[in-house]
């Protein structure tokens, strides 16, 4: 069975960092990209960074280039979300998923949330004053 388990969230304040996890079950893990995005309250889910299946390929959304870094631990089967430097709009619920990618390059990272076909439940991510 194909799951994905995130770790990590909490209350943090503004400024402060939080190491989110994403533990990977039930498939060959270097197969898949494996993506982060986030849930904000009233808002839709957007992408927030990907990392290819090689780990050599990353992406960030304009949004948190520079205080976020992606990185994966294909003998762990895991992915780590790094953030640092939180805002009060980084607020949200943070999910990962994992979208096979084998058929092509180990480069290569999906460019739509459509080619992410394995989720996670989700971790909390809150930043406060």
């Amino acid at each position: 069975q194909l799951q994905l388990v995130e770790s990590g969230g909490g209350l943090v304040q503004i400024g402060g960092s939080l190491r989110l996890t994403c533990a990977t079950s039930g498939f060959t893990f270097d197969h898949y990209a494996i993506g982060w995005f986030r849930k904000a309250p009233g808002g839709e889910r957007e992408g927030v960074s990907s990392i290819s299946r090689s780990g050599t390929t990353t992406w960030y959304a304009d949004s948190v280039r520079g205080r976020f870094t992606i990185s994966r631990d294909n003998a762990k089967n895991e992915v780590t979300l790094q953030m640092n430097s939180l805002k009060s709009e980084d607020t949200a619920v943070y999910y990962c998923a994992a979208g096979y990618t084998n058929h092509r390059g180990p480069n290569y990272y999906p460019v739509s949330r459509d080619e992410y076909t394995v989720w996670g439940q989700g971790t909390q991510v809150t930043v406060s004053i």
